[in-house]
């Protein structure tokens, strides 16, 4: 059994509980509805794979690469390279050719566990740029069962010789960043840091992860450093975790499996209210709605500032609970009191509103270079429009400049091949510089206000943080994207894209033109005069992953959208 939370491996966390070896760990969908999966049965499906891992050839230390969905089998097969004592490489499902060339060459994987056929065609187009490559295996040809049947010769013993070389220094995983410019980086993380991450998010949350019958289902990519904590975490803790790729049938997922939290990226969140508000709009209902949001609001302000709401506001709050609230609980699953958020900022409004309806989105604030979470608010201690305070054992402080630095257990030591960009990354004393500009109160709340290399500068010498417009206009429901503009203008602007769930138009509406404006006013009563969007343009087409502007976790990459739309820019500033 292991008792420090930083010595050891992740493999330990399975070990220490097979105590109970019927205990349930993990859900999988079938026909018939969510089938339990055992601790115990997820560790002999876990040792049978690693055990033809090592009768494969893959060395300890070495690299394999999964590129997959978020499924079942990315837990299972994790687990089973660290048991083979080697190191998981994800690749995002997505990804290029191009750029499953960069990954499998840039770390050396030997191996590459692929999800589809059309996935390990894509394998086999990038291996002549991945030399170290020896074998493919496909999920859908059966991967799992197939490394089981190869590695009935390797004994228990050789298995847990591998599996006992593991310490908390051994690289657990190396996670390129999807990055938003430039090639991805490839982050070392090892079975400390990952094990130190975990003992402050299970300190902070215990309402989550600690509570009887917890469960979480997954929908975020695995090949995300968010996910992947939350599953190790989850293995750790005994919640219940299961998995589903499926986002366009999200809703009756978390309908079936009604998990008692859920995490997501603020899109997610923005989506759910998006689809209420239009529907209820849509059935006539729209006034009723918008209602319903600004007492949920209105509460969960009062709450915030510590008074108590009128009686007027509590029982239309309750009104609105039957009504509205219900409904909008039960799109997350009906049985989740606890939300978290991360890789970009919620919003206060947001915020406010899924609080008011009996949903607390707890915020937190990371980068895979920290191994996820540096700081969180917690149901106990929860400060809307910040992103709660560092875990135990996590420094913060502010640069002269404004820049967040961070220093503890879970903070990453090195980039793979990379001495130059670790250099530039950490300094001498381990702090590590973020890019992300903020501030820290005077209770320990730390406020996210920008991106550093993100600043606008207007012709005028104002310093305007695009982030606090772009995520106000994104909350309204006809809006997809939004990307400010203004570097070395006369003035800010902004370019949109629409959400065709939220609107079915055309594109050159007048009440669609309105809409967007209300969105901009909105966004502009939270900025000065010269820092709001003057002007505005509708694009044609959405960003999204497929055509390039979007990374996989759904952030906006503004080095490709001002390269491609710099005419568009340009006319925003012709008189």
């Amino acid at each position: 059994m292991s008792t420090d939370p930083f010595d050891g491996n992740l493999t330990l966390d399975v070990l220490d509980r097979l105590g109970e070896p019927d205990a349930p760990a993990l859900a999988r969908r079938t026909p018939d509805g969510w089938g339990e999966v055992s601790i115990g049965t997820f560790h002999r499906e876990v040792t049978a794979a690693a055990k033809g891992l090592v009768a494969s050839g893959v060395q300890p230390g070495d690299r394999v690469a999964i590129l997959s969905k978020t499924r079942y089998e990315w837990t299972l097969l994790d687990y089973a390279i660290w048991w083979a004592g080697a190191v998981t490489v994800p690749i995002y499902e997505s990804s290029s050719v191009a750029q499953i060339a960069w990954i499998l060459s840039d770390s050396g994987a030997v191996a590459c566990i692929a999800e589809s056929a059309a996935h390990v065609e894509r394998v086999n187009a990038a291996s002549p740029e991945a030399p170290a490559l020896r074998s493919v295996w496909s999920l859908e040809s059966d991967a799992v069962a197939a490394l089981t049947a190869t590695g009935h010769d390797v004994s228990d013993a050789e298995l847990e010789a591998r599996r006992a070389t593991l310490t908390s220094r051994t690289p657990a995983t190396v996670i390129y960043t999807s990055g938003t410019t430039g090639r991805p980086k490839g982050c070392v993380l090892t079975h400390g840091n990952f094990r130190a991450e975990l003992a402050g998010a299970l300190e902070r949350l215990p309402q989550l992860f600690s509570v009887e019958g917890a469960s979480t289902l997954l929908f975020l990519p695995l090949a995300h450093v968010f996910a992947r904590i939350i599953q190790i975490g989850s293995i750790r803790s005994g919640t219940v975790l299961a998995h589903t790729a499926d986002i366009t049938d999200l809703t009756t997922h978390l309908g079936e499996f009604r998990p008692t939290f859920v995490l997501a990226v603020p899109r997610v969140f923005e989506k759910v209210f998006n689809t209420a508000s239009t529907r209820a709009w849509a059935d006539g209902k729209g006034k009723v709605f918008d209602k319903a949001v600004a007492v949920a609001i209105a509460v969960s302000r009062a709450e915030a500032d510590g008074r108590k709401p009128s009686l007027v506001l509590r029982g239309q709050h309750a009104l609105f609970d039957r009504l509205v609230y219900a409904r909008l609980r039960a799109a997350l699953g009906g049985r989740a009191d606890w939300a978290i958020s991360g890789g970009a900022p919620l919003g206060e409004r947001l915020a406010h509103f899924y609080r008011g309806i009996g949903i607390t989105v707890l915020e937190g604030y990371g980068l895979t270079e920290t191994t996820a979470a540096l700081t969180v608010n917690t149901p106990d201690a929860h400060r809307v429009g910040t992103v709660g305070r560092p875990f135990p054992r996590t420094e913060v402080q502010v640069a002269e400049d404004g820049e967040l630095r961070f220093r503890g257990p879970q903070v990453f030591t090195r980039y793979w091949n990379n001495e130059e960009a670790t250099a530039q990354a950490i300094d001498a004393d381990g702090w590590f510089a973020t890019g992300d500009l903020g501030d820290v109160d005077d209770d320990g709340y730390v406020r996210v206000t920008g991106r550093k290399k993100e600043i606008i500068v207007t012709a005028g010498g104002k310093n305007v943080a695009p982030a606090v417009l772009e995520d106000r206009v994104r909350s309204s429901p006809v809006v997809s994207q939004c990307l400010v503009v203004g570097d070395g203008k006369p003035f800010i602007a902004a370019l949109v894209t629409i959400d065709p769930e939220g609107w079915d138009g055309p594109l050159d509406s007048p009440e669609l033109t309105a809409a967007v404006q209300d969105a901009v006013d909105d966004a502009n009563t939270l900025v000065s005069q010269a820092e709001s969007i003057r002007k505005f343009v509708i694009l044609d087409e959405d960003w999204t992953e497929g055509n390039g502007y979007l990374t996989p976790s759904f952030k906006v990459k503004r080095t490709a959208v001002l390269r491609d739309f710099h005419d568009t820019v340009e006319a925003l500033y012709t008189r």
